[in-house]
């Protein structure tokens, strides 16, 4: 899950930036309104925390300004006004949530789980499976059979990015676009590193090999077997 979080008082910026990685995000931060746009546009968040004081341009003209454009990101604002008017301007300007600081650190990390579920078709299963893989997205719980798998928060990550679309071929750039920050995924074997891991916990054991390598390609996610390189 990437995070773009737009907040010119940087304490609080890195406060939250820190405390959303540990939870397995990917966060990156601007401190401008007019960053904020470029950085929109520029990847694929899942989430955007946008403040409403910012300089250049403000949070409200920002949220504006990126529903014009179309973007359907969820957008949480953080501002430090609480009168009923100050959130239904925020609400009336495209956000889809609102929060007043000073807050927790605890109901902002529930408030982006309930963004992420009301944005998500309705329908979906929260349980993703491929064969005998099976990850709730929920309970964060991951199974291969009856055994239950322990995973870091970045191996989970990256196993949800193939989980989400299994039999594409997903290159090492989509996969690490959605699980870290941009100063991060430009590496270019942390992929490989990732995949190496999940691997050894998911398909070791099991005759019935599911992650599998695409030579010049990438990595996919799938119950048939291939003779890799």
């Amino acid at each position: 899950m990437r995070v773009l979080i737009v907040e010119d008082e940087r304490k609080i910026s890195a406060y939250v930036k820190r405390g959303l990685e540990e939870q397995g995000y990917a966060v990156d931060a601007v401190y401008s309104g007019r960053d904020a746009l470029d950085w929109a546009e520029a990847a694929p968040y899942d989430l955007i925390l946008l403040d409403i004081l910012l300089p250049e341009l403000d949070g409200l003209g920002v949220c504006r300004e990126l529903r014009r454009r179309g973007l359907r990101t969820p957008i949480l604002m953080l501002t430090a006004r609480d009168t009923v008017d100050d959130r239904v301007t925020g609400l009336d300007a495209g956000a889809d949530d609102y929060l007043v600081k000073p807050f927790a650190l605890k109901e902002l990390l529930a408030r982006l789980r309930a963004l992420t579920r009301r944005t998500a078709d309705a329908t979906r299963s929260p349980v993703l499976q491929v064969a005998d893989l099976s990850m709730d997205t929920l309970t964060h719980r991951v199974k291969r059979g009856d055994k239950t798998i322990e995973l870091t928060a970045k191996e989970y990550a990256v196993l949800e990015c193939l989980l989400r679309e299994p039999e594409r071929v997903l290159t090492r750039t989509v996969i690490a676009e959605h699980v870290w920050n941009y100063d991060v995924f430009n590496q270019s074997n942390v992929v490989d590193v990732y995949i190496r891991n999940l691997r050894r916990k998911i398909d070791d054991d099991h005759p019935v090999k599911l992650i599998h390598t695409v030579r010049g390609a990438g990595y996919r996610l799938s119950a048939v077997q291939e003779v890799e390189p």
